[in-house]
């Protein structure tokens, strides 16, 4: 076999690992929760359409003016922080946590719990209208976005690897929110 030959099936070899690499990921995280009791999961489309009563909607521009860099990321534009660099990650007194677009509670202190995952993770929304969900087919996975839903805003994704009593876990960008301590 030649050098040239040798070359070539390393680099085959390395692609099919690669792709291999891909294929377990997406097999392993294609256990988002889809299908729950009691949750509902929405088109992705619900907020690109006409303005819905009560909702909040606003133009790129305007978002921009009211957001952070890392809010618009992700709240606008579906991102995702580094794992343990949000600061409402190591939070742990009593309060609120609240959409960082719209003010919207979405999660009580109550619920917050460590996964070890490196994002805040609550085990329910203080009110499921409070929050919607969508199929996400990103990344060559199946998951289960999580959305504000009063302004659309991306917050993160839904997993079935909670405590109970919901056995789920709500894994939140800290970017996405602000945190109101409890008043006493």
């Amino acid at each position: 076999m030649s050098i040239i030959n040798i070359k070539l099936l390393k680099n085959r070899l390395s692609l099919l690992g690669i792709l291999g690499i891909v294929i377990v990921s997406y097999v392993l995280c294609n256990k988002a929760v889809t299908e729950q009791p009691g949750l509902a999961v929405i088109s992705s489309t619900m907020f690109n359409g006409d303005p819905v009563e009560g909702k909040v909607v606003k133009t790129d521009a305007e978002w921009r003016e009211i957001l952070t860099e890392e809010q618009f990321y992700i709240l606008r534009q579906k991102g995702t922080e580094p794992a343990y660099s949000g600061e409402l990650n190591d939070v742990k007194e009593k309060g609120i946590f609240i959409c960082a677009g719209c003010g919207n509670e979405l999660f009580s202190s109550d619920t917050k719990f460590e996964s070890g995952t490196g994002w805040p993770s609550y085990y329910e929304p203080i009110s499921q209208a409070n929050v919607s969900l969508a199929e996400d087919n990103s990344l060559f996975m199946k998951r289960t976005e999580i959305l504000c839903s009063r302004c659309g805003g991306h917050l993160g994704h839904l997993f079935d690897d909670g405590p109970q009593p919901t056995g789920l876990r709500y894994c939140i960008n800290s970017d996405a929110m602000t945190f109101e301590k409890e008043k006493k």
